[in-house]
């Protein structure tokens, strides 16, 4: 007997001027206004060479002359020709985010309708009440899609990295998309739903290497098997996705092998990284994913684990036996990554909400109503200590939390500006009507159990993107120390040795215009180290060049890290 039992007036649609005006909400705050963090600055960078360079820089992706092609150039790609169409009138760091607005789309909107076309399947659907008034397919379906969509931006994952310009934001979103064709594919077995999961497996290789399309490949596969398939149709179709995703890779590839020098092909060192990315299963890479998926997750993982229990004594269901399929192929390669990273966990977030979404309607109104009151009680507890927080900082009360928070941020001085107040107040001002109407109202609609949680999130998101963004900048970017450097360069300075950070390399090449020397290059007369202020053992610091005389000519760091230290250093003749 099938576990869901729903009339249709649970099955109300969100309206759909609600999902746009939550998606502008949480894509927008993180987007707008803030200068280049740490987090992403790497990436940015990468992307500002390409946009700055020639073909070399579009083929072989580097970071201010320093080779970086190990994850794929597809991300890079799309940053730059944002910075390209867009950074005239706005400036790089903000026209490379851009493209995550495109991502993020992109993302979203395969959730939403591979959901929608799963729910819509027979064996997804409701009982039939004995007097009628059970929902319509079609309506299921997008009350499905919608709190599919609902679970996919309360996911705390995503919120983390869905504003970064990285690789793996760009690779969580083609997977969704991916998914969103397998679905269509086991709906309508055609030549042209093969094509289109060949361009998805190839997109994927080109932003991340060839571990994630391959597994889902072969977890599609397995899939097909499972659900009766017919085999030789199938494994044609595979063949022929292959081959698309095979040209799709080859865009990059082949130009890359041709029209570089041998020494400055970016195709072996991308295979190299993609070969280090799999090996034996490890405790720590399984206690990393344990560890940080109980978060990560949150709160999809309870959802999809409760409609696996749910479905069980069903067999043979799209909408559980896909995205299962998917999760455990791509658990698999995670644990199986000797070096596990948070980021890579996103890939598995479309097939956690897409799952999740069938758990909700199994649940009973006792566990859903626990979940609104929790989600009540705790996001407007952290959006009131927001609030404190941010009366604290500009007027100096209470006095402990406006201590604790500058104490943070030595140096920096608050202001007060009316444009984030209005924002976060008129975000504030509709989290207490979505309460009153939930509490009010108790409406019976199927998705008000996550609309509660997701709409909390990107309340605080919001509050903390508009009334704490000056802190956070301050915080994250080394703008101040970029042009402190950039000062200190004496003229004619054509090339700059270093052996700072990633992020540090792009910051300091993008704000300050460091001129920094190129892989193999000869050395230079200025190097510009870090090291760290807490280190006692001398041998441990990053020196000059020994045998030669080195003048000091800057030394400094940012004033809310109390560890990095920077020194500037000139060759004496």
């Amino acid at each position: 007997m099938k576990p869901v039992r729903l009339a249709a007036a649970a099955t109300l649609a969100l309206p759909r001027w609600a999902l746009f005006g939550l998606g502008l909400l949480y894509i927008l705050p993180g987007l707008i206004g803030r200068d280049l963090w740490k987090e992403d600055a790497a990436s940015f960078g990468i992307m500002w060479s390409m946009a700055q360079g020639g073909l070399h820089d579009w083929l072989a992706p580097n970071l201010a002359g320093l080779p970086l092609a190990d994850e794929g150039p597809l991300a890079f790609w799309l940053g730059a020709l944002c910075i390209k169409l867009f950074g005239w009138l706005m400036g790089g760091a903000m026209a490379a985010r851009i493209s995550n607005i495109g991502i993020f789309v992109i993302g979203t909107m395969s959730v939403w309708y591979a959901v929608y076309h799963l729910g819509r399947r027979p064996e997804a659907q409701p009982l039939r009440l004995a007097f009628g008034g059970q929902p319509e397919p079609g309506d299921y379906g997008r009350t499905l899609a919608d709190t599919a969509m609902l679970i996919y931006l309360g996911c705390l994952g995503l919120l983390m990295f869905s504003h970064e310009t990285l690789a793996v934001t760009l690779q969580g979103s083609l997977v969704a998309y991916f998914l969103y064709r397998a679905v269509r594919y086991v709906e309508t077995p055609s030549p042209r739903n093969a094509v289109l999961i060949g361009l998805a497996l190839g997109a994927l290789t080109l932003t991340r290497g060839w571990l994630t399309p391959v597994t889902l490949l072969l977890a599609l596969m397995l899939c097909s098997r499972f659900l009766a398939l017919p085999g030789a149709r199938t494994l044609a179709h595979m063949g022929l996705a292959v081959a698309c995703a095979a040209l799709v890779g080859a865009l990059w590839i082949v130009p890359a092998s041709l029209l570089l020098p041998p020494g400055s092909a970016p195709v072996a060192s991308w295979m190299t990284w993609n070969l280090a990315q799999i090996g034996p299963p490890t405790w720590l890479a399984l206690k990393t994913f344990l560890r940080t998926g109980i978060w990560f997750f949150w709160p999809a993982w309870p959802f999809a684990g409760w409609a696996i229990y749910a479905w069980r004594r069903q067999s043979h269901l799209l909408h559980i036996v896909l995205p299962l399929s998917f999760i455990g192929a791509l658990t698999l390669l995670i644990v199986c990554d000797p070096q596990p990273e948070n980021g890579d966990l996103l890939k598995l977030l479309p097939p956690l909400a897409i799952m999740a979404a069938f758990g909700l309607p199994t649940m009973k109104r006792g566990a859903i109503n626990a979940i609104d009151w929790f989600s009540v009680v705790v996001l407007t507890m952290s959006a009131a200590i927001l609030w404190l927080f941010w009366v604290a900082k500009l007027v100096g009360w209470p006095a402990k939390a406006a201590r604790n928070l500058l104490r943070l941020l030595p140096g920096f001085v608050p202001e007060f500006s009316w444009l984030p107040f209005i924002v976060a107040a008129c975000a504030t001002i509709g989290w207490i009507f979505l309460v009153q109407w939930r509490v009010s109202r108790q409406p019976s609609v199927l998705w008000r159990a996550v609309v509660l949680s997701s709409g909390g999130l990107i309340l605080l998101w919001v509050m903390l993107l508009t009334l704490f963004l000056p802190d956070v900048n301050y915080s994250k970017n080394y703008a101040s120390v970029a042009r402190e450097v950039a000062a200190k360069i004496p003229p004619g300075t054509d090339c700059i040795d270093t052996n700072v950070g990633l992020p540090q390399r792009a910051s300091f090449a993008y704000y300050g215009a460091l001129p920094f020397s190129r892989a193999g290059s000869a050395p230079c007369r200025l190097i510009l180290l870090q090291d760290s202020v807490k280190l006692k053992d001398e041998r441990e610091k990053m020196l000059p060049h020994a045998g030669a005389s080195w003048e000091l000519l800057w030394e400094g760091r940012r004033p809310s890290d109390r560890d990095e230290r920077f020194k500037l250093y000139r060759r004496l003749p």
